[in-house]
C-alpha cells in the first residue's frame, strides 16, 4: 500500500485517537510531522510529543493527546491543502479559524508557522491544516 498524503494520514491518526479516547498515538517520524506536532503542543492542543525508535530501529513520533474533563482538546483537525489541489494564501488572506479561537498551520519560506505568526511576519504560504 502506497501512502501518498502523509500529512493527511498523520492528521487522521490524531483525529481518530482523540475521538477514541487514546492517551498516545504513534506515527513514523518526519520533520514535517514533528513541526506540526510542535505547533499543536505550543498551542495547547496536545500534551506533548516524544521521539523514539520502534523494535525495527525506525524513528517514531509519539503524541500524547490532551483531554479536559474527559473531552478531547482537539474538537476537529482538517487538512486543507492536498497533494492534488494545493492552496496558497497571501498573508492578508489567510483564513481565521473560528474567529481566532482555532489555529491554522501555514507552510512558509521560514518553515511551518501558525496563522497569527505568519500574519505578524507578513509571510504567506500553503495552508496545511486548521485545528480547533
Amino acid at each position: 500500500m502506497a501512502i501518498h498524503d502523509t500529512i493527511g494520514d498523520f492528521l487522521t491518526v490524531i483525529r481518530n485517537g482523540s475521538r477514541a479516547g487514546r492517551e498516545t498515538c504513534r506515527v513514523p517520524f518526519t520533520k514535517m510531522r514533528y513541526a506540526i506536532a510542535k505547533i499543536l503542543c505550543d498551542e495547547g492542543f496536545i500534551r506533548g510529543m516524544d521521539e523514539s525508535t520502534d523494535a525495527k530501529g525506525h524513528k517514531v513520533l509519539a503524541i500524547q493527546l490532551k483531554y479536559v474533563d474527559g473531552i478531547a482538546a482537539i474538537t476537529d483537525i482538517q487538512r486543507h491543502s492536498k497533494p492534488g489541489c494545493r492552496l496558497y494564501y497571501a498573508y492578508r488572506s489567510i483564513p481565521r479559524v473560528l474567529n481566532g479561537l482555532g489555529t491554522a498551520i501555514v507552510s512558509t519560506s521560514k518553515g511551518l508557522l501558525k496563522d497569527t505568526d505568519a500574519r505578524r511576519q507578513k509571510i504567506g504560504g500553503e495552508l496545511i491544516c486548521t485545528v480547533w
